[in-house]
């Protein structure tokens, strides 16, 4: 409890009851809300001392598809709010340990679990392998194209659903689905529409995202910042987001190049990764910045809006795309061969995202060839889950006894 009301501080006062209502929902959403927690424990945990530059926040969740700036859709992680370098085995732990969380949630079996852990794991092992015998540049130009992992799902009607997923999230990009479904008319102006508590207008002008804006663009390459240029700001509102972030300072932005050619931006608030007291401070001042390195560094392909900056009143912001064919996983309709095929896409890219900033080599040496490390996680993982559910009660005791205020949104 200390740690989440640590986790508290500093985040919009009026949000802050929205976060804890989500994390009360189930110990899965309680572990997603929890990175501050996992930190903590794993720091005091052995390892290796081999650092690579860590997600910080490794849970399946984070790990999805969206479009490339070629227009292809990769498979890859998704939010790096918490990145910094920091040990390997950290993010492993963590992404291993969701999926035990994840499939208890489903209400799947022990031997479910055991086997999305064993082959999550097992994929990050036999993938490092894999890099640590490849070129430098082969491991950087390395990618998971989410069309082509796909087309080898075993399941057809997995598959299916998950192409029409693809499909539907193509679509919201396009001008003519996404366009009326986030913006209303207000006399001449045109305005994002409003969903409280979650989408809304704050009193005022938000001055400090206006001012942080036009220090964004300073970030960005000479070319999309010329792209940038033809786009007018027209409107900004608060967007509450996720579980982890809920409460940071986070916004939707609307710019128009002409009367039907918008852009929509989502400004999120870079505060002090989780792993930082443990890990070290980051090199970078300004922990947007930090977040859009950890991005270049770890995914295959990032969003060429992607850039930092700071607000009149000092909170650091990193900038990019709200909506980019962003196809996020629906864990809760999962059924067990999807939870295990899932596992090995991510253990995959995992791999592959610590292999571009570490030593693959040195990691894939310490695995081995045996399936030793992967038990040994597979036990860790458990023990965390339970480690997990108790958290979680403690938790839905201090809402019961009104030592945290809760506010539980309608479905």
């Amino acid at each position: 409890m200390a740690l989440i009301l640590e986790g508290d501080k500093g985040r919009l006062p009026e949000l802050v009851p929205i976060r804890h209502g989500r994390m009360l929902e189930s110990p899965f959403t309680f572990y997603r809300g929890a990175a501050l927690n996992m930190a903590e424990d794993l720091a005091h945990l052995p390892t290796t001392g081999v650092r690579v530059q860590c997600c910080g926040d490794a849970h399946l969740v984070n790990f999805r598809g969206f479009g490339t700036p070629e227009r292809r859709v990769n498979f890859d992680i998704h939010d790096l709010d918490e990145t910094l370098p920091a040990p390997w085995e950290w993010d492993l732990k963590r992404l291993a340990t969701s999926f035990v969380v994840a499939c208890r949630d489903n209400g799947f079996s022990k031997q479910c679990a055991e086997d999305a852990v064993l082959t999550c794991v097992r994929s990050y092992r036999e993938h490092m392998a894999e890099f640590s015998k490849m070129n430098a540049l082969d491991v950087w130009y390395a990618k998971l194209d989410a069309e082509d992992l796909v087309a080898n799902m075993q399941d057809a009607e997995a598959r299916h659903r998950v192409r029409k997923r693809i499909a539907k999230e193509r679509a919201r990009s396009v001008l003519e689905h996404d366009f009326p479904t986030l913006v209303h008319s207000r006399g001449e102006s045109l305005r994002i529409k409003e969903n409280p508590p979650t989408i809304y207008h704050p009193k005022g002008t938000p001055v400090e995202v206006t001012t942080a804006f036009a220090r964004y663009r300073d970030s960005l390459r000479p070319s999309i910042r010329a792209l940038l240029d033809r786009f007018e700001l027209k409107d900004i509102a608060i967007k509450v987001v996720g579980i982890g972030s809920v409460g940071t300072r986070c916004f939707a932005m609307l710019l128009m190049a002409g009367e039907k050619d918008p852009l929509f931006l989502q400004v999120k608030e870079a505060r002090c990764s989780v792993l930082e007291a443990y890990a070290g401070k980051s090199v970078f001042a300004n922990h947007g910045e930090r977040v859009v390195n950890g991005h270049r560094l770890m995914q295959s392909a990032s969003d060429i809006f992607l850039g930092w900056t700071v607000g009149r009143t000092g909170h650091h912001f990193y900038i990019r795309q709200l909506r980019d064919v962003k196809v996020k996983p629906m864990v809760e309709n999962f059924t067990p061969g999807s939870m295990v095929q899932f596992a090995e896409w991510c253990g995959h890219t995992l791999a592959r995202a610590h292999a571009r900033s570490g030593e693959p080599a040195v990691i894939s040496g310490y695995l081995g060839k045996s399936d030793a490390f992967d038990q040994a996680i597979a036990a860790f993982s458990v023990a965390y889950a339970d480690q997990t559910e108790r958290d979680h009660a403690a938790l839905e005791k201090a809402a019961r006894q009104g030592r945290l205020e809760v506010l539980v949104e309608r479905k």
